[in-house]
């Protein structure tokens, strides 16, 4: 099969048949990875706070990224053409509410970590537990969000030992510990 998508359509059935908050509590019970997706370029350093993020393929590797529409880093992710995904550990819970948060500019954001450039010029957190330093190559706006397809360039890990991994569970912050 060629990579073109399916031409599956919606039914309208389906789609008024799951009530949003229904799905919204479903959703909650799937445990996700606290990230921050950043990019920088002509129009500065952006980001914002995500947990839809997940691996597509290790040969390329390729992960996905969903970006509501309505974040203020969406339009600039999509004209850079880059980004960062710096995977948070437990004690980083802070700089995803600063990232996830509306009134917070984009400097008060940046200030809150340690960063550094990465090959593609996305900002890359010092301190993450991984890295994904990214070059976006699809993308596909379904319902309110953009499905960002990324070929990663290169990866980061952290030196200091395995700390604890930060993942959004039942609509909070948790812990995952490592063996």
């Amino acid at each position: 099969m060629n990579n073109m998508i399916a031409p599956f359509g919606y039914n309208q059935s389906d789609v008024t048949a799951v009530p949003v908050e229904a799905f919204r509590n479903g959703m909650a019970a799937l445990a996700s990875a606290v990230t921050v997706v950043t990019t920088d370029g002509p129009h500065g350093p952006h980001g914002f706070t995500a947990s839809a993020v997940c691996s597509v393929s290790d040969t390329p590797p390729t992960v996905l990224v969903c970006i509501n529409r309505g974040t203020g880093a969406h339009p600039y992710i999509l004209k850079h053409g880059v980004l960062a995904i710096n995977v948070l550990h437990a004690g980083q819970h802070e700089l995803s509410n600063i990232f996830s948060s509306r009134s917070r500019s984009m400097q008060e954001r940046f200030a809150a970590g340690r960063w550094h450039a990465g090959p593609t010029g996305a900002p890359v957190l010092d301190d993450a537990l991984a890295s994904f330093d990214c070059r976006i190559r699809e993308i596909r706006d379904v319902g309110t969000h953009t499905i960002v397809i990324a070929h990663v360039v290169d990866v980061s890990l952290a030196v200091d030992g395995v700390q604890p991994g930060l993942v959004w569970f039942n609509r909070q912050y948790s812990r995952v510990i490592p063996k």
